[in-house]
């Protein structure tokens, strides 16, 4: 080869290992194609990329390029003491074209029928061995000038987007944490108000299609202020979590709870239209039995007489949802007069 023709060759590779790294939107998209170079580069007509889990003693074929004899099953597992890699990897020897005499004691390597083998360890920025990348073949083959760097450099370029999925998924992780921390309140982990009105709008905009109703029940903790001055603040919070776990003891399926804010609650349900009237009694009923009564908050009991509950019915699904919780407000004020007024009597 003249050397034009060993730059031309060059600058072709590197052009090819350069649009590999480009285009590859996953691990799978970037490794396929330097398979592919690897077998051109080494001269080894099986090539693919292991992971190794070193505390299960496992080493599994992720992907895999074979074009002769030789065949690597791409998904195979192998006990990771008795690989070739593990050998190579403790021996610091990164090629051999005498498999046999070499490494006598390796099972995999007897089984497959590797006789020439090349490998680099995979290793993530923190320096922990993913894997290994590695080329084979059942004949003896000398290793081509350049291979062992040019394994190297694959090796880095894998590690590199390893590196690159693994801060994405984490990002993704953070989003979702995000994503769900604005929606939840964090003293009782239910939905809070925003997670409300989504779902309220969503409840409205099917009620009609699915003959239903919908059911707001809006509850009102009475004498809260009354725990928190007595209690402390933490005991406050304690049992505000503890009536939030009530609430969901009483949910039935399709059922939703939320904190309003501060001592308020609500609670959707969505029956049929025509049991409507009878199941918003049935569940002012269910939510008040639930929250009334004996709470033991780590070693501090609490006798609880109960919130004070109202519940409308939306039967259309053109009504705003913040119209239909000022319905549901009123209709909790009434009930605690009410039970003010009966409080009198008694």
């Amino acid at each position: 080869m003249t050397r034009s023709e060993h730059y031309a060759s060059s600058a072709h590779f590197l052009g090819v290992v350069a649009s590999s790294v480009a285009q590859a939107r996953s691990l799978e998209e970037l490794v396929r194609p330097l398979l592919e170079l690897l077998q051109t580069v080494t001269g080894l007509e099986s090539t693919y990329l292991t992971t190794i889990d070193e505390a299960s003693g496992v080493q599994h074929i992720l992907f895999a390029r074979n074009t002769h004899r030789l065949e690597i099953p791409e998904g195979l597992s192998v006990p990771w003491e008795a690989t070739l890699c593990k050998r190579a990897l403790e021996e610091g020897r990164p090629y051999t074209d005498d498999v046999a005499n070499c490494w006598p004691d390796s099972g995999p390597a007897r089984e497959l029928g590797i006789a020439t083998y090349a490998s680099t360890p995979v290793r993530t920025g923190d320096g922990e061995l993913y894997g290994t990348l590695c080329a084979a073949s059942d004949e003896r083959k000398p290793l081509a000038d350049g291979a062992e760097q040019v394994l190297v450099m694959f090796s880095r370029l894998i590690s590199e987007q390893i590196e690159r999925e693994r801060l994405v998924q984490a990002l993704q992780n953070a989003n979702d944490t995000l994503a769900v921390s604005a929606l939840t309140d964090a003293t009782t982990h239910l939905p809070n108000r925003r997670a409300l009105m989504s779902e309220m709008n969503r409840r409205l905009d099917t009620t009609r299609a699915n003959g239903q109703a919908l059911l707001i029940a809006f509850i009102d903790l009475d004498h809260f202020k009354a725990i928190n001055d007595q209690y402390g603040h933490d005991v406050g919070d304690r049992f505000l979590a503890a009536i939030a776990g009530r609430l969901q003891g009483a949910l039935r399926e399709g059922d939703f709870a939320c904190r309003l804010g501060g001592d308020e609650f609500v609670v959707l349900a969505s029956p049929r239209r025509e049991d409507a009237q009878n199941m918003a009694r049935l569940l002012r009923d269910r939510l008040q039995q639930a929250t009334t009564g004996h709470f033991g908050l780590d070693g501090r009991g609490i006798d609880y007489a109960g919130p004070s509950i109202g519940v409308v019915v939306a039967e259309q699904d053109d009504v705003d949802p913040d119209l239909l919780l000022s319905q549901a407000d009123a209709a909790m004020y009434a009930a605690k007069r009410a039970r003010k007024e009966a409080m009198r009597q008694h």
